[in-house]
């Protein structure tokens, strides 16, 4: 199973998984069979590049995206291209995983959005 980390930089394992999933410098893709660490900039729009981050991972062929928050648009690009979003990262890129790996991490799902990327839109019908 491939899990992406948004992360501050090239410090694989020991890196601090990013506060803003779509402006983080890198991302950060361990493979839990393998135990294979891969770092990937991040190419995204939201870096001068193109494409979504979701579309990124996509093709780096992740299964789940660990991060500290994310936004519903993000969410649902991701769960449309077959990936699963786990919320409350923190600390490094090992902590993460050893809290995902114990059941600790909350599962995004439809129509979610995770604490530190909560939009409020009040809309009057």
């Amino acid at each position: 199973m491939k899990v992406a980390f948004p992360t501050m930089g090239n410090g694989g394992m020991d890196e601090l998984v990013g506060e803003h999933f779509g402006r983080v410098p890198t991302y950060t893709i361990v493979d839990t069979e393998t135990e294979e660490v891969t770092v990937i900039p991040n190419t995204s729009v939201h870096m001068g590049g193109e494409g979504d981050p979701p579309e990124i991972m996509a093709r780096q062929g992740v299964t789940a995206m660990i991060c500290r928050g994310i936004g519903r648009k993000a969410i649902a690009l991701f769960q449309e291209l077959g990936i699963d979003v786990y919320c409350g990262a923190a600390g490094t890129v090992r902590d993460s995983l050893d809290a995902f790996k114990r059941g600790h991490l909350e599962k995004a799902g439809i129509g979610d959005a995770c604490e530190s990327h909560t939009y409020h839109h009040h809309h009057s019908h």
